[in-house]
This record gives C-alpha cells, sequence and structure tokens, in this order.
C-alpha cells in the first residue's frame, strides 16, 4: 500500500474550485489503483485568511507543511491587495522556504484541442520549459527610496549565483537526457544583460561540457517567443531564468490551448522537502464561483504530482482519462470551446478513469 500524505491549499479564486476538483479526481484514483492511497489535509492560506490574520499564511507555516509528501497548490491573487503581498506572503515564501529551486512545466496540445496555431504547427509542441525558481529576478533583492518625494527610485536586483545556475542546468540536462530527442535549447539575454545574463551563459557552459549526448542550441528570449510559434517542432526541453521561463511558459499553455490546462511543479530535487504542485492559470476572479473553470490543468498537475512521488502508473492512467475527455471533446469548459462546468468534465474524467462512458 503506497498511502502519500498532501497538503491541500486552495489559496485564492478558482484556485479552491479546481483542487477540490483534483481531489476528486485522485480519490476516484486511489480507488482503482491498486495500493494507492491519500491522507488529504486542508490548509485555508490565502487572501481571505491574510484578511483575519495580516499574513497570508501563519508564522510557522514551513513547519507544519514540511512532514507532507507533497503540497496540492490551487493559486494565489486577490484584486483587492497588492500582488506583491499576496505572492511573496505564500507561493514564493513556499518555494524559496522549500528551496524548491527547479520549476517543470510540460506542454502539448492534448487529443481534440485546437490551439491558436495552424493545426500541422500545434501538433509539433512537445515541450518541457525548466524554470530557475529560486533567484534571478524574482529574488527579492532590491528596495524604494525617496518614497513620496520627485526623486522616488525603487530597484529590483536580479542575483545568479555559481551554485544555483549549476544546479539548474544540471537539472535541465538531466531531464533532457532522459528525453528521445535529447535537445536542450538556452535561452538567454546576455546581448543586453551584460553581467548577470553573462555569467548565467558562462556557467551552463561549463555543465553542459558534461553532457556529450546532448544536442544543445541558444536563443535570445525575444528570438525564443517567435521560435515557439512559427517553428515549434525544433524545441523540446527548454531552460531559462525565473522572468524569462515565467513569460515562456505561459505563451507555451497558450498555444496548448488555454491557461486553464497549463501544470506545473515546483521541485526540490533533493527531496529534503515536499515539493509543490499547482495549475498555472491564476485565481481568475473574474469567473470565481461560476463553476466553469476549467480543472484539467489541476489534473495534469496531479499527474505530475503522482509521478514526483514514485506512482508513475497512476500518473499515465490520469493523464491518459485527461486526453480521452479532451479527445471526445463532449465535455469541455467555455475556455477550450465547449459549455461544460468544472464538475461536468470533473465528472467525466473520473469516467474515464474508471472506464464508463462520460
Amino acid at each position: 500500500m503506497s498511502s502519500h500524505s498532501i497538503a491541500v491549499m486552495g489559496g485564492d479564486g478558482i484556485g479552491v474550485e479546481v483542487v477540490e476538483a483534483g481531489v476528486r479526481v485522485l480519490q476516484a484514483l486511489a480507488e482503482i489503483e491498486p495500493g494507492l492511497s491519500f491522507a488529504f489535509e486542508r490548509f485555508d492560506w490565502g487572501s481571505d485568511y491574510y484578511r483575519r490574520n495580516g499574513r497570508m499564511m501563519p508564522a510557522d507555516g514551513l513547519a507544519q507543511l514540511e512532514g507532507f509528501d507533497a503540497i496540492y497548490f490551487g493559486a494565489v491573487g486577490d484584486p483587492d491587495l497588492p500582488d506583491d503581498v499576496t505572492l511573496w506572503g505564500l507561493r514564493l515564501a513556499i518555494c524559496q522556504g522549500f528551496d524548491q529551486y527547479a520549476n517543470v512545466r510540460p506542454t502539448r496540445l492534448l487529443p481534440g484541442l485546437t490551439g491558436p496555431l495552424r493545426p500541422d504547427l500545434g501538433r509539433q509542441i512537445e515541450w518541457v520549459i525548466v524554470r530557475e525558481n529560486s533567484e534571478g529576478e524574482y529574488a527579492g533583492v532590491g528596495g524604494r527610496a525617496h518614497r513620496g518625494l520627485p526623486i522616488e527610485v525603487g530597484m529590483d536586483v536580479s542575483v545568479f549565483t555559481r551554485a544555483g545556475v549549476e544546479r539548474i542546468a544540471r537539472f535541465a540536462c538531466d531531464l533532457a537526457s532522459s528525453r528521445p530527442r535529447r535537445l536542450l535549447t538556452v535561452v538567454t539575454k546576455s546581448n543586453a544583460q551584460r553581467h548577470g545574463m553573462v555569467f548565467w551563459d558562462e556557467v551552463v557552459k561549463e555543465v553542459i561540457r558534461d553532457y556529450p549526448g546532448l544536442t544543445v542550441d541558444w536563443m535570445l528570449v525575444d528570438a525564443m517567443t517567435q521560435r515557439m510559434v512559427n517553428k515549434p517542432g525544433s524545441i523540446d526541453t527548454v531552460l531559462a531564468t525565473n522572468l524569462h521561463a515565467d513569460i515562456l511558459s505561459d505563451l507555451a499553455a497558450a498555444l496548448g490551448g488555454s491557461l486553464g490546462i497549463g501544470s506545473t511543479a515546483n521541485i526540490d530535487p533533493s527531496r529534503r522537502r515536499p515539493s509543490m504542485f499547482e495549475p498555472i492559470h491564476g485565481s481568475a476572479f473574474d469567473i470565481m464561483g461560476k463553476g466553469v473553470a476549467n480543472p484539467l490543468g489541476s489534473f495534469w498537475t496531479a499527474s505530475l504530482m503522482l509521478d514526483h512521488l514514485g506512482e508513475g502508473a497512476a500518473a499515465r492512467r490520469l493523464m491518459s482519462a485527461i486526453e480521452t475527455v479532451t479527445e471526445r471533446r463532449e465535455h469541455l469548459s467555455p475556455d477550450l470551446g465547449g459549455t461544460a462546468g468544472t464538475t461536468e468534465v470533473t465528472d467525466a474524467v473520473i469516467a474515464a478513469l474508471r472506464g464508463g462512458n462520460a
């Protein structure tokens, strides 16, 4: 029997809705997958918690989470609160506090879906983007001075350490080596960012020397956006900094059909602390409570979580069920051109897991 303890944190907006849908799917999967079980514990941290307590999570929040096998996270962000308060107070506090330095975002056009690219290009999308998740542009170094005066200034400093660049480069090289094409694209902006990004390039090149079996190419981040649209089949595994990969992975999800299907794993490769898994669509307050949020991103995220937990067969079974539903096109949410609500899509995936007709 494989029993996994999962901290469930819906967070804000539709995050609660899609994560609870994901819990339903995981419970259904545990009923049919031999030896699989979960122990879920819910945490109500987020913007509503902030309104009650003046902080996004308790002071000992990391200590409360560190004993879990994984964290299943929904979204963070509230239109009535500053984004830097919500993001830094919860999601980044967990990612950085647990040193989840590898952010992994797979993208492909699922069966039956139609993205914005013409069909022959859309079918070529089969990517995984590796995002440095602990430093770079989101290191949090900087400040503001002379507030309220004409000479007021705000500064953010991108931080690149040799240890930080080496470890994410090695993670990306290992991942690319495990994929059939053994192709890695390194994204940079060293033509304009002459210190940190030049250093990034140098350190990544040192790591790549240890992987002679890889085919490696380099792209400036602005040119990479064009390549993703015009030549998607030329891309496989992508390595980029915190900011660059954040932007590119949202573009990737859109090219895959919708932000609603995007999935993310925030990984601590050392496994000393729990990793965190989240869909990438954000809190989407405009559709909160309407029952129309697309839960497929949270299901794909759950598959990544299963794989990380060593449940490869269950992860594949869940992805197969997701693909069955998208291919049939009978139960798709509005962002994918359908009319199905969150519950209807969830029921369809559960039916597909059980081998029934949705």
